[in-house]
């Protein structure tokens, strides 16, 4: 069957990375560097890409600063006319390096932060010095003339910072700052009893955005994600499954989002054996929760059906075990009750963090 063409790829580079984020989107089990994609490997896929009709070519990881071969890498994918955007750590990039990928073709750099004061902010990161590198790599990146947006992950323990995070984005001259409130799969999930807010923490804290919005309107963009548990409605995941983005894992596995690989019973294809085109068109996991024909009731005659296109098929199997039930964060859901006992997580005193590294 015949899909629109993606409107962006998800390249993770690699899952190498120098901070250890308790909420990282990376699987728990990270994959090594022995099996990651050689440069050629990702110049095939970024041709194919390009062939497919994809627009935009989004650098992950991990972190992408990783690969020795970035450069290259960027070049190539500049030459095959895809948008380029690096989404990093940023505590190894130099005014240098910047200027390299500048030069290399990079259209626009995503950086993100842990929050304002830095020994908080390096504590989330799990490195020291890691608030001040990320500050001055705004500064080369807004220098260099690319694009920047700030992607500030906001949590229980750093709620408090969300005016200090717009001012900052304001101050260092950034387009864009998406204010994404933590996603309880994956590393997040093992960390959400020190990561949830309270319920009344969450709606002031979108009373803060929506103000800041009014207030900077033309200036700066403000993105803003909610945490599923107090949502009466689920987003449409990745735009819906199999709809807008196809992700590249470091190891070559083709997936319509970047959690996928823990709906088990899905078998992915890989890139090093399979044409990109042909996976997002024919490829069964694709298919298996595309569209509408797949959901159950009250997914199936619901009037939103084809906005939220179902939710987040690897939320519903966190919490109910099952991929293909409704997502429990919408309130018609006959699974709502998975999320009744999460709030009491927000108000009792937060475990230490389970760092994101290597082996767990």
């Amino acid at each position: 069957m015949k899909h629109p063409p993606p409107l962006g790829i998800l390249a993770e580079l690699t899952h190498r990375c120098p901070l250890q984020c308790p909420y990282c989107s990376n699987p728990l089990a990270l994959t090594k560097p022995v099996a990651e994609l050689s440069t050629q490997d990702w110049m095939h896929v970024f041709d194919q890409a390009a062939a497919l009709g994809v627009l935009q070519l989004h650098l992950s990881g991990g972190e992408p600063m990783a690969r020795t071969d970035i450069f290259d890498l960027v070049a190539h994918a500049a030459k095959m006319g895809l948008y380029t955007n690096l989404i990093t750590s940023a505590v190894t990039l130099d005014a240098d390096k910047t200027r390299r990928l500048r030069d290399a073709g990079l259209d626009h750099v995503q950086i993100s932060i842990q929050g304002v004061e830095a020994a908080r902010a390096d504590r989330v990161a799990g490195m020291q010095s890691a608030a001040v590198k990320k500050r001055a790599a705004m500064r080369h990146v807004t220098e260099a003339g690319l694009a920047l947006t700030i992607n500030a992950v906001v949590h229980r323990q750093n709620l408090d910072e969300v005016d200090a995070l717009i001012d900052l984005a304001l101050a260092e001259g950034a387009e864009r700052i998406e204010i994404a409130h933590v996603q309880y799969y994956g590393w997040g999930l093992s960390n959400r009893a020190a990561l949830l807010p309270t319920r009344a923490q969450t709606m002031e804290t979108t009373a803060k955005v929506e103000a800041a919005r009014q207030k900077h309107e033309g200036r700066l963009v403000i993105d803003y994600v909610v945490p599923d548990a107090y949502a009466e409605r689920p987003k449409a995941c990745m735009g819906g499954w199999g709809r807008q983005v196809i992700v590249v894992a470091p190891d070559g596995r083709a997936m319509p989002c970047h959690a996928a690989d823990t709906i088990l019973q899905l078998d992915f294809s890989n890139v090093r054996t399979r044409n990109l085109a042909d996976i997002w068109s024919n490829d069964a996991a694709f298919n298996a929760y595309r569209g509408t024909d797949w959901m159950p009731d009250p997914c199936r005659s619901c009037v939103r059906r084809e906005i939220d296109w179902g939710g987040c098929r690897c939320q519903a199997l966190a919490l109910t075990g099952d991929a293909s039930a409704t997502d429990p964060a919408c309130a018609l859901s006959p699974h709502r009750a998975a999320l009744n006992g999460v709030e009491a997580e927000s108000t009792a005193l937060p475990p230490p963090f389970r760092y994101r590294k290597f082996g767990g």
